[in-house]
């Protein structure tokens, strides 16, 4: 990742941790759309959802004049992180976010006692095998080292990527919370290490291989292209890991969401992620 880069989605950060500190009353007006009673005339109505950079604080900006029309001022604040985006929206400090799948979701549900549910789904980001050290899966050095998610969602995906790639075999396909100790076959002895997903780009190079989940592939400027393996857009994974908005239980009606998902599920927006992302982002609606 560039330098320039770098320092863009740093300043990104900052002024999402900003909005955070200041939004902690936007969480009710998410519910409101009053008049008011002297002039007749119609307020705004604030939505805040918290989002990772790319590619969803970038379909969610995309967004915003159409929800504008509706008289919702749609705010957007920036996460680095897979944690504190659930964390801030069940606190009330988001009204809604938009990051994760739902195995993703229901895993910090359950470690986390928090009681949040997803509306709509939007898109499918592929896991991909990029490049390191070796550039090829015909030669794979004895001992190879791989990168890969150390979530427990993501992992288990991406062992089933490496699996499918003929690299390894785990004791079960069909489970979500298999880990590198699950690996049953292994005759390159590959070595599996266990990485925060962010942090996996920064440190591809020095690996054989790496296992990158989209969004941070597209911040690295990895394209699908690039991707010696990558999970198909028909497969089981797509439908399994689909982005999804996320909000509080009991919000799902609320009008602003309801708005919300119906526009981040127009032909509009379909046909931006489809030109924009060129297949390292797939629509599923």
């Amino acid at each position: 990742m560039k330098l320039k880069h770098l320092a863009k989605i740093a300043i990104t950060a900052i002024f999402g941790t900003a909005l955070i500190s200041g939004c902690g009353t936007n969480s009710s007006n998410a519910s409101q759309n009053t008049s008011n009673a002297s002039s007749g005339a119609k307020q705004e109505t604030v939505l805040t959802v918290g989002a990772s950079p790319v590619p969803h604080a970038e379909i969610l900006n995309y967004v915003k004049p159409i929800l504008a029309k509706e008289g919702i001022d749609l705010h957007v604040v920036v996460f680095n992180d897979y944690i504190q985006p659930n964390r801030a929206l069940a606190a009330g400090q988001l009204d809604a976010n938009f990051f994760q799948h739902v195995p993703y979701l229901n895993d910090f549900n359950k470690k986390n006692g928090t009681d949040l549910v997803p509306t709509v789904a939007v898109h499918f980001e592929p896991l991909g095998l990029y490049p390191g050290k070796s550039t090829s899966l015909k030669n794979i050095p004895d001992g190879a080292t791989i990168a890969v998610p150390n979530d427990t969602t993501n992992e288990a995906r991406a062992l089933l990527l490496l699996q499918s790639a003929g690299l390894i075999k785990v004791k079960n396909p069909q489970s979500l919370s298999e880990t590198k100790n699950d690996i049953v076959w292994n005759p390159h002895h590959i070595q599996i290490q266990e990485l925060d997903a962010a942090a996996i780009p920064r440190v591809a190079r020095d690996m054989n291989f790496s296992v990158i989940n989209g969004n941070y592939a597209l911040e690295a400027n990895f394209t699908p292209k690039d991707a010696l393996a990558i999970e198909k857009a028909g497969s089981l994974a797509a439908k399994t890991f689909a982005n999804v908005i996320v909000v509080r239980k009991g919000d799902q009606n609320n009008p602003a969401i309801v708005a919300l998902d119906k526009a981040i599920t127009s032909p509009e927006v379909k046909q931006y992620i489809e030109q924009h992302y060129q297949g390292s982002v797939v629509p599923v609606f």
